[in-house]
């Protein structure tokens, strides 16, 4: 299986957590086939937005949470 990487971000409630305020409003960056393609995009989308503190942008590690027995 492909390790696919999910970049997304959006404004949360607190910056030291991934509670976002409103998922309708989350910006889905892409979709990636390695994390460091993925973490070039992450890299992108968070300094757009560095100084703005309550935004966050995240890695999601696709491929983990469809087969958790695989690594």
């Amino acid at each position: 299986m492909s390790k696919m990487h999910l970049v997304m971000g959006g404004r949360v409630t607190d910056p030291q957590t991934t509670d976002f305020e409103d998922l309708s409003a989350i910006d889905m960056v892409g979709i990636f086939p390695d994390y460091a393609s993925a973490e070039k995009a992450w890299r992108a989308a968070a300094q757009r937005t560095v100084d703005d503190a309550e935004m966050k942008y995240v890695i999601v590690h696709l491929h983990k949470l469809m087969e958790p027995d695989h690594h």
